[in-house]
């Protein structure tokens, strides 16, 4: 199947809210409370905040559309952000999100969504991209790691009194 891949609209917010709250829960859903898990993506994956994203000149996000017109993933490239572990790496951006729906693993929404924030962030002379994935995904920390991303550090995510572990990932951007 060839998917369309493209800068996300503000028409996109109701579907990218939807994607990232399912691709979210499926992910850390067993992990967290469900009290919490429900008021971080009530308040993170809501139309209203996915549009102010789309919105936001600080961001760039592009969304993997298929035959039929739906979104089946997305990426969300974020501009001045860091951590102390890529503090020291001159030109690294965040690549924030990279949600793509369960039924189309292994199809290659996920490379397409990579190189559209590669070319972006090249664009916009940036020579590197870190970015923070839950420690215990390990299908897609394989993934990562297979597109030349490296473990560079550690962080912790928190969802109310949940503390997940996270791992930064870095990789530099060909010229």
């Amino acid at each position: 199947m060839a998917y369309n891949f493209r800068p996300a609209t503000l028409a996109d917010a109701e579907a990218i809210s939807k994607l990232g709250a399912s691709v979210f829960e499926k992910t850390f859903g067993y992990a967290t409370p469900a009290a919490d898990l429900k008021e971080y993506l009530n308040k993170t994956y809501n139309p209203p905040a996915i549009a102010a994203e789309i919105d936001n000149s600080q961001r760039s996000i592009f969304v993997a559309v298929d035959p039929e017109g739906h979104i089946r993933g997305f990426s969300t490239l974020a501009y001045q952000t860091s951590k102390p572990c890529v503090d020291a790496v001159e030109g690294a951006v965040e690549l924030q999100r990279m949600y793509v729906d369960t039924t189309t693993h292994g199809r290659g929404v996920g490379w397409g969504l990579l190189r559209c924030i590669e070319r972006e962030a090249m664009e916009r002379g940036y020579r590197s991209i870190w970015l923070s994935s839950f420690s215990e995904n390990i299908p897609t920390r394989n993934a990562y790691e297979r597109w030349g991303f490296r473990h560079v550090g550690d962080e912790d995510f928190i969802i109310a009194d949940t503390i997940h572990k996270d791992i930064i990932m870095l990789k530099a951007l060909d010229a």
